[in-house]
């Protein structure tokens, strides 16, 4: 080896499994594409896959152009459930929540049509997402309680906040998730 070079450490699992520990609260399914005589099935959500209470009160979709970020922003009360349905997307967490065993901690996750999952959000966990390819993204989110027009239960935060231990614009090594 080259004087300097640094082994990459493990990141995954033999199994597939990101060894990221995740934001208490936090669940992820992830999801096999199913391919079709004409195309492929995705399922998106289903309440036996019990990864939260079950309840859908609104669905939406947005789009997200190449290198368009969303960040940051968090729920008093709403479950966000995130699911990348066409790209590939930077997902960010934090807990900021003081009670929280995993106060603190931050989890960089990439999803999208080639690894789908759903990644459920509870309230009080900021966070972010980011278009990484070159392509527009889509993202849907599949909320337990509805927008409220009047009264919105939607927090926000600038990008660089310095309020969150993160930067989307600087790389962040794997060690720096666990």
């Amino acid at each position: 080896m080259i004087d300097g070079a640094t082994q990459d450490r493990q990141s995954i699992t033999s199994e597939w499994a990101p060894l990221v520990k995740l934001i208490e609260g936090v669940r992820i399914r992830e999801v096999k594409n199913v391919p079709k005589s004409n195309g492929v099935l995705t399922e998106i959500y289903r309440t036996d896959w019990a990864v939260d209470e079950g309840i859908v009160q609104q669905v939406f979709q947005a789009t997200i152009e190449p290198g368009g970020l969303s960040a940051w922003h968090a729920h008093q009360y709403a479950t966000d459930r995130l699911f990348v349905s066409v790209g590939i997307l930077k997902i960010v967490l934090y807990d900021a929540r003081e009670n929280s065993p995993s106060h603190g901690c931050v989890n960089e996750l990439r999803f999208g049509v080639q690894r789908p999952a759903l990644v459920v959000v509870p309230p009080g966990i900021w966070h972010g997402v980011q278009n990484t390819g070159d392509t527009p993204s889509l993202l849907l989110n599949l909320v337990d309680r509805a927008y409220q027009y009047e009264n919105p239960d939607h927090w926000r935060l600038p990008p660089d906040t310095p309020k969150i231990p993160y930067s989307f614009s600087t790389p962040r090594a794997f060690d720096a998730l666990r």
